[in-house]
């Protein structure tokens, strides 16, 4: 099985998966994408993602190595090389994607019931919006943009298998370890 996480950017995912993986950190590994933005604060190449250019990145999508990506604004791209997670089953872990919206729904129809995809909510745009700005690693105008965005992603929340809303992180940890213990460790033993 492999476990997808989806939310508009600023709801908590990474935080989720995080928690996720320091408690369960013989059982989960996350997929470390591809991405051509430039990395942020301490990111580094290879923990966070593979930082590469958008000429690699799109050699990469010719030579037919994703198994999913997307274009997420111009000249922006994301994705998942197919090595990525053969490298991560081979370690006897259990995949977990941390990924776009349109990602996580390629990747759900591509797996099919062999993966389990939830979708993390902010409480409301209002609050998502202030979480961005409360990061203080992003422009005005992305801001902007991401919010803009979050509303049209939050419209794709139904066709996730789960929805955890997280207006608060302690009861959406919670929810989240249920979800797993109930959903993939009863199914992997």
């Amino acid at each position: 099985m492999i476990i997808i996480f989806c939310a508009p950017s600023g709801s908590g995912k990474s935080t989720m998966v995080k928690h996720l993986l320091n408690r369960y950190p013989d059982t989960f590994e996350l997929s470390i994408s591809c991405t051509t933005r430039a990395p942020r604060g301490e990111e580094q190449n290879g923990r966070e993602y593979y930082f590469i250019t958008q000429q690699e990145f799109e050699n990469k999508i010719e030579e037919g190595l994703f198994v999913e990506y997307e274009q997420v604004y111009e000249g922006l791209y994301y994705g998942t090389l197919r090595s990525e997670i053969d490298r991560i089953q081979s370690n006897g872990h259990t995949v977990i994607f941390d990924i776009d919206v349109k990602g996580g729904l390629n990747l759900k129809r591509l797996f099919g019931n062999k993966a389990l995809s939830i979708f993390i909510c902010p409480p409301c745009i209002e609050v998502l919006n202030e979480r961005l700005h409360g990061r203080g690693d992003t422009s005005e105008e992305m801001i902007q943009r991401r919010v803009a965005k979050a509303a049209k992603e939050m419209e794709y929340a139904p066709y996730f298998d789960i929805r955890i809303i997280n207006d608060n992180l302690n009861k959406a940890k919670n929810e989240l370890e249920n979800i797993i213990e109930n959903n993939v460790l009863t199914s992997n033993s």
